[in-house]
């Protein structure tokens, strides 16, 4: 042994009463402060005598694996403060117990010991918090989507269960419709129609609730075939027409390279992707405003545009209104009908809307500068929609939610 380490072992008894009074905090190797600091000094004088810090590694790992949740939880660095209390320690009793010449010449070889064995400490025990917080976070996924998946099958079951009793008012109402009709009681009609009227409007509800259902699950069916872009929205428009003229909305279609090709997909579930958008923008559209359809081919894909003079879309809400069950508007408008103006829903439109054009093998975003009430500023819709020279190889294709 060195004489510089001779010295130093010489120390320890003091070093070791020093560090047992200065009682040193957190929840840190409580029980065993006195064996960890003597395993600690004895891999000190082998780092001191080879100049190899590594010797100080296993204790260095074993004080961060040491490390308690509370520990974990909080920000201050526990092992690295324990480590700096045996260091102060040490050069406290180096400083009143070794002559000058001593003590310059220890601390000259053990200061490189303790900035190398410091810096060690401090990125295990960084990388303990963050492996930790990682493991939290995964927690807290895995618990979102265990959540997510229960809401799932929760919606399917309630709205097949919403199914039955619909069923019932639907057939009984055009039971007592006939019996109005044929008894020639016409002042009746206007309570029977708004049965049906209502029952309409849920019924489209339940089929959107068990849509998204098929689509979180991963069990949309696609029925391929061919259809022509511009007879899609042609029947949509037609399905709405009402709904346009009662608001007085002017729709203008700007034809297109791709609008009157004929291309492969799914015609009805197509039809309803364009529906639930149209419909959205005519309900963010207020009377007398106008909807543009427009678009344009690029390599591989048609890309079909939407847009409206409406109330806009702020920045932030441009992604969240994709998810499910999400809906910017106020509530106490949700009664008010699809198409009103600001007019409420589920929320189930755009997300379906987007799980439609995904499980196509497309894509749809929006873009909007911004939202005001006053200005205007519109938003526009864009859809994107693989060409296609033929059917492809399977007929049912099933698909889902992107990146879910």
């Amino acid at each position: 042994m060195s004489k510089t380490s001779e010295l130093l072992s010489n120390l320890y008894p003091i070093i070791e009463k020093r560090f047992l009074l200065e009682q040193v905090k957190g929840s840190l190797l409580k029980e065993e402060l006195t064996e960890q600091l003597k395993l600690f000094f004895n891999r000190l004088i082998q780092a001191l005598e080879t100049g190899d810090t590594s010797w100080l590694d296993p204790i260095l790992q074993t004080w961060a694996d040491s490390l308690t949740q509370t520990d974990l939880e909080h920000e201050e660095m526990v092992v690295n403060e324990f480590l700096n209390q045996i260091v102060f320690i040490i050069h406290q009793t180096t400083l009143e117990h070794t002559s000058v010449e001593e003590y310059q010449q220890l601390t000259s070889l053990l200061f490189p010991i303790y900035i190398d064995i410091i810096n060690k400490t401090s990125k295990l025990e960084i990388n303990e918090k963050f492996n930790y917080l990682t493991r939290q976070v995964d927690s807290a996924r895995q618990e979102i989507s265990k959540l997510d998946k229960n809401k799932s099958k929760f919606v399917a079951v309630a709205a097949h269960e919403l199914k039955t009793p619909l069923t019932l008012i639907e057939g009984y109402t055009s039971m007592l419709l006939d019996v109005i009709l044929k008894q020639n009681q016409s002042d009746l009609l206007v309570f029977v129609n708004g049965i049906l009227n209502g029952s309409k409007r849920l019924r489209g509800i339940i089929e959107d609730m068990l849509d998204v259902s098929l689509l979180e699950n991963n069990l949309l069916e696609l029925n391929y075939q061919s259809f022509w872009l511009n007879r899609v929205i042609e029947f949509v428009l037609l399905d709405v027409s009402t709904d346009i003229q009662e608001r007085k909305i002017q729709i203008n279609i700007q034809e297109f390279d791709g609008y009157k090709s004929i291309n492969y997909g799914d015609s009805v579930r197509l039809i309803q992707l364009f529906r639930n958008l149209i419909s959205n923008a005519i309900k963010f559209t207020p009377d007398g405003g106008e909807i543009t359809i427009s678009g344009r081919t690029l390599p591989g894909f048609v890309e079909i545009k939407i847009t409206d003079s409406g109330i806009g879309i702020d920045p932030e809400d441009q992604n969240i209104i994709f998810d499910k069950f999400n809906h910017l508007g106020n509530v106490a408008l949700h009664s008010s009908g699809k198409t009103k103006f600001k007019g409420g829903g589920p929320g189930l439109g755009l997300p379906i809307a987007k799980g439609i054009a995904e499980a196509h093998g497309g894509s749809i975003w929006v873009e909007s500068s911004g939202y005001s009430e006053i200005d205007f500023p519109g938003s526009t819709f864009h859809v994107l929609i693989p060409l296609l020279d033929k059917i492809p190889g399977t007929s049912n294709i099933k698909k889902g939610f992107a990146n879910e």
